[in-house]
């Protein structure tokens, strides 16, 4: 049965689904702003954010919000950690991979996640020890044994392109082995297609926490494990968190041999500085 909080979070995600699909033929006319090196926001995710937060607040007005739109507004124990549009190049080029992505953290920790595809009407929940569910269906992480033929999924986030080169020797090193590595923009998709078996593993630098924290409960719910570029734990997701970490998600196995081939090719030693 789902919860109630989740309950809410399908709707407000929907809602703001509508949003996104309402605007596909109005590209074009939309108000853009650049926030930073390849970092954009346009009036959709800020209108999405709105409804979002409209449908939550009247919920749980105690909540505290933190949105990649209006930052943090409210500060508490359990926080929402929302992402109205993650993909947003995707969707302002028409490309059609983006999504929805809402978490409730509970002292850092997401303890109910919803990410939503409105152009394939695909729904990932997942609540804390209650298990992973795409589309009424339980789901399980892939079984994958070994890297050998693995279907990796990474990014290359814009605050992190003085490292691309050190990415690049990680990425030529997996090749080797994998069936490939892909780059799709989404980040939140990325976790939520390994936690479905879409994707055998995921890892990636710079993320925020509203990029990552509905697809990290999304993966540990599916069976999975989540950890660092040097095999530990993440930080917490919420406003008292770093502004950026990096991950890796995968069954057990897959992500220990990703997690030490970052080891190995030296990415992982770009951000000993931040450890």
């Amino acid at each position: 049965m789902q919860k109630p909080a989740v309950t809410v979070m399908v709707k407000a995600a929907r809602l703001a689904g509508n949003v996104l699909l309402r605007n596909i033929n109005k590209l074009e006319a939309l108000n853009v702003v650049q926030k930073g090196r390849m970092d954009y926001a346009s009036e959709v995710d800020a209108d999405a954010e709105k409804v979002i937060v409209k449908e939550l607040k009247r919920a749980y007005p105690e909540y505290g919000i933190m949105g990649e739109e209006g930052g943090v507004q409210s500060v508490n124990r359990y926080m929402w950690v929302i992402d109205p549009l993650d993909g947003t190049s995707n969707y302002l080029r028409g490309f059609p991979h983006y999504c929805v992505s809402i978490a409730l953290v509970e002292n850092g920790e997401p303890i109910d996640a919803v990410i939503f595809d409105p152009l394939r009407n695909e729904l990932f929940t997942a609540s804390r020890g209650a298990g992973a569910v795409f589309n009424d269906r339980r789901i399980r992480i892939a079984e994958r044994k070994d890297l050998g033929g693995a279907m990796i999924h990474t990014g290359f986030a814009p605050r992190e392109r003085q490292r691309t080169s050190a990415q690049l020797k990680a990425v030529d090193a997996l090749l080797v082995q994998a069936e490939d590595v892909r780059r799709t923009g989404s980040a939140a998709l990325d976790l939520a297609y390994v936690a479905c078996g879409r994707a055998d593993a995921y890892f990636e630098a710079g993320v925020k926490a509203w990029d990552i924290a509905a697809g990290v409960l999304l993966v540990r719910e599916a069976g999975g494990r989540v950890c660092d570029f040097k095999g530990a734990t993440p930080a917490r997701m919420d406003s008292r968190g770093p502004e950026t970490q990096q991950i890796v998600a995968g069954n057990v196995k897959i992500s220990d041999a990703l997690q030490k081939v970052l080891v190995n090719t030296g990415y992982a030693a770009e951000f000993d500085a931040k450890f």
